[in-house]
């Protein structure tokens, strides 16, 4: 088949997105996660959390995330450097960012660190997938228009009895889209000049908001500021996606199925999706690896339970959240089988028989 070819019922997400995703979203959990910090330089303030790479494992790349801070003055940015000194990260990674944050009484810098450390959780990929599926039903290019309502929908939020959303899902999808929108990766990929090996340095957001439309006037909104104050959203967005070469370009791209379940499990926090947490890893690993014999993935149960944040202490309860999450994906069909093998010095590894109509790499 043509690997320019996109396959009835599927819809293509970037391939380099795919690559960095999981890392991308790495948690604080994650023992490769450095802790947030305050950053001024000439071009201006960030605020940024780093993730370094492991050596033994090409897929687990080195990248920064980045909030840039163009509004802040100079006043402002000395008073989030006296709030950055409440942040209690200990308390953030044993009792949940909530408690760790809660010294912290500005509302814009407690969701600015909010945004920073809970960026690429399950629910903001389901948004993306979302996304990159209305990019391939619209054949716009990587400029996506949508209604909020039809997001939500598709995210199985239920209205109230007066037919609208509530206001604190529809404040949480407006906070999503502008921390997609102004969190940047930095990121560097090896570039080789005749008989050296450099580095070419990228810098891209998920997507950019272009625009958004209110339906009903006079009304004021204003997107940073509802972001960082307010509980609200605008009707309909226009966003760019910036990870978006296309199959008809390079041909690499991540084929899912359009049928892809990204409706949000009520009452749960997104953090325990563990499910979209394993689809998404090995997708950007059938993007490192090759697949043996067509369909079958290879892979460390050490990195899998890495990215799915199960190293915690009690193994039993880890495996057993593990196995469940496989036992979903093979209910919907992503993978037919998995099982563990034994390895040297005791290093096992989990071996997926993919479907290939459900989850698909084009190189």
């Amino acid at each position: 088949m043509d690997k320019n070819v996109v396959v009835e019922d599927t819809f293509p997400v970037d391939g380099q997105l795919m690559m960095i995703l999981p890392r991308a979203a790495a948690t604080l959990q994650n023992s490769d996660v450095q802790l947030p910090i305050l950053r001024s330089d000439a071009d201006g303030y960030y605020l940024e959390m780093r993730v370094d790479a492991d050596s033994e494992e090409p897929s687990e790349v080195a990248m920064t995330r980045r909030i840039p801070l163009d509004n802040f003055s100079e006043e402002e940015w000395e008073e989030l450097k006296q709030q950055y000194a409440k942040l209690d990260l200990s308390t953030c990674v044993d009792q949940g960012l909530n408690k760790g944050l809660e010294k912290i009484q500005d509302r814009r810098v407690q969701r600015l660190f909010m945004a920073l450390l809970t960026f690429l959780n399950p629910r903001q990929v389901a948004v993306v997938l979302y996304l990159y599926r209305e990019a391939a039903l619209q054949g716009s290019g990587p400029r996506v228009n949508f209604r909020s309502n039809d997001l939500l929908a598709e995210m199985g939020y239920s209205r109230t009895d007066k037919g609208t959303y509530p206001a604190k899902l529809r404040s949480q999808l407006n906070r999503d889209l502008v921390a997609l929108h102004r969190t940047e990766l930095v990121f560097a990929q090896s570039l080789r000049k005749g008989d050296s090996i450099g580095a070419k340095v990228t810098v891209k957001s998920v997507l950019r908001i272009k625009g958004f439309e209110i339906d009903n006037l006079p009304r004021d909104f204003d997107l940073a500021k509802a972001a960082d104050y307010t509980h609200e959203l605008a009707d309909a967005y226009t966003v760019d996606l910036e990870f978006f070469d296309g199959p008809g370009r390079t041909g690499d791209y991540v084929l899912f199925a359009n049928t892809t379940d990204i409706k949000q499990r009520l009452g749960s926090n997104a953090k325990y999706d563990h499910k979209t947490k394993l689809l998404l890893y090995l997708a950007s690993r059938m993007k490192w690896d090759s697949l043996r014999d067509g369909q079958y993935l290879v892979i460390s149960k050490h990195y899998l339970f890495k990215n799915l944040n199960l190293l915690a202490s009690n193994t039993s309860r880890n495996n057993q959240i593990f196995w469940r999450t496989v036992d979903e994906l093979k209910a919907e069909g992503y993978i037919f089988n998995a099982q563990e093998l034994p390895g040297k010095k005791k290093i096992s590894t989990i071996e997926f028989q993919i479907c290939p109509e459900k989850l698909r790499c084009h190189k």
